[in-house]
């Protein structure tokens, strides 16, 4: 019987560094944003760079996309959904420190797998069964978005734990596709509501 030598997702976020952590976490937000604002494009750009900075001026951009993402809310069409997106941006810690991060990662993780999950159209087992399964051994079941929700949270992960060159241009294109696909489903819900 073989047993897989590739980390979890819990794994991967326990090893992280602040620069990973940060990344991971806003990445989680930038992919769910829609669900807040539909409209929002740029609104976590400064986050992005203070990411790209190292966390330098990390407090002040913070302060800046909150504000930018508060000018750009909509009233949202699920107000649960919409509270989950805003818990992620409330939870953002003022303080570039590893365990902040690390919580914030955390509870990013969570509730976009949480959101990707409901949004499934497909039937699956339990939110609390699939979030378990999803973060300590891999999908099995969980359905097909969360499913490529967890493939791009762990993906992030692995790349800016090579500490490539690039790494933090591929992170935000990941997050970009994830959006994408975001979107897609919350205008094929509209549509057919």
């Amino acid at each position: 019987m073989s047993t897989s030598t590739t980390p979890s997702l819990v794994e991967l976020i326990a090893r992280a560094d602040e620069r990973g952590l940060a990344a991971a976490a806003l990445a989680c937000l930038d992919r769910c944003l829609p669900l807040l604002a539909p409209e929002a494009t740029d609104q976590l750009r400064p986050l992005w760079l203070g990411v790209a900075r190292g966390g330098a001026g990390w407090a002040d951009r913070l302060a800046e996309a909150r504000a930018a993402v508060e000018a750009a809310r909509t009233a949202p069409a699920d107000a649960e959904e919409a509270a989950l997106v805003r818990r992620m941006l409330d939870a953002a810690p003022g303080a570039w420190a590893r365990e902040p991060l690390r919580e914030w990662a955390d509870t990013c993780s969570l509730a976009a797998l949480e959101l990707h999950h409901r949004l499934c159209a497909a039937p699956s087992p339990g939110l609390a069964e699939v979030l378990d399964r999803c973060r300590t051994g891999g999908p099995q079941g969980a359905g097909p978005l969360a499913d490529g929700e967890l493939r791009r949270q762990t993906r992030v992960l692995e790349i800016l734990a090579d500490g490539a060159a690039g790494g933090l241009r591929r992170a935000l294109d990941l997050s970009a596709e994830g959006r994408r696909v975001l979107q897609a489903v919350l205008s094929r819900r509209a549509r057919t509501a």
